[in-house]
């Protein structure tokens, strides 16, 4: 087994969520404790979409599949690294850089990096991170991409909302091809590999639109 690199954040009270209503603050309440009960034990609430996390089709296409209709061989795999730190804040990424950035490689599955992860606890997070166009989507669809993976809060433009004329036509084009997106990512600036194993194992939730999930490269040794 080669070196293993945790890209996942921690559940916490207090996190980073998105500021609607359909995305809870996380609560962590304890309920067994030693001395009394003898053992720990706790409630969390949170949502499908807290931290690190998948998002099913189901999450924008009304009849698509849920989190546990997912299957593990789409989440686990060889995957490629695409870097793109060095593009400016809201940036878009166009169909000819993706493809460019690509090359001959397969896009089974793909890891976006913008080292935007060390904007959390910032507005500018959610705000001013870059994205996909929808043709660069297409794009991705058009190669048989079955996963992506960013560590941005997703792969659409910030300013498209849900009261905008275009409502998250991102995750639209690909969750409505079944390509699985994986978001909130920390950490990928520490993955040296082009081509890196990925594991994303997300909380089996029955009619689950997202899960939270413990997502991790695996690093072959040299």
């Amino acid at each position: 087994m080669g070196k293993i690199i945790d890209l996942s954040m921690t559940i916490d009270e207090g996190m980073q969520t998105f500021a609607a209503h359909w995305h809870p603050f996380v609560e962590i309440t304890q309920l067994g404790r030693h001395g009394i009960e003898n053992r720990e034990t706790r409630k969390i609430t949170l949502g499908t979409h807290t931290g690190t996390h998948i998002d099913a089709p189901r999450h924008f296409i009304p009849d698509g599949k849920t989190v546990e209709q997912i299957s593990m061989e789409q989440c686990v795999g060889y995957a490629l690294v695409l870097d793109f730190s060095h593009l400016p804040d809201f940036h878009e990424i166009s169909r000819e850089e993706l493809e460019s950035s690509v090359g001959s490689n397969s896009v089974e599955r793909v890891i976006f990096r913008f080292d935007w992860d060390k904007h959390l606890g910032t507005n500018k997070y959610y705000s001013d991170h870059p994205f996909l166009s929808e043709s660069a989507c297409e794009f991705l669809v058009e190669k048989g991409c079955k996963l992506i993976a960013l560590d941005t809060p997703q792969p659409d433009n910030p300013k498209n909302g849900r009261f905008s004329i275009k409502d998250a036509p991102n995750h639209k084009i690909l969750l409505g091809s079944d390509i699985l997106i994986v978001e909130y990512l920390i950490n990928i600036k520490l993955i040296k590999s082009t081509i890196t194993t990925l594991v994303v194992a997300p909380l089996k939730i029955a009619s689950g639109d997202g899960a939270p999930v413990r997502c991790f490269a695996i690093e072959e040794d040299l």
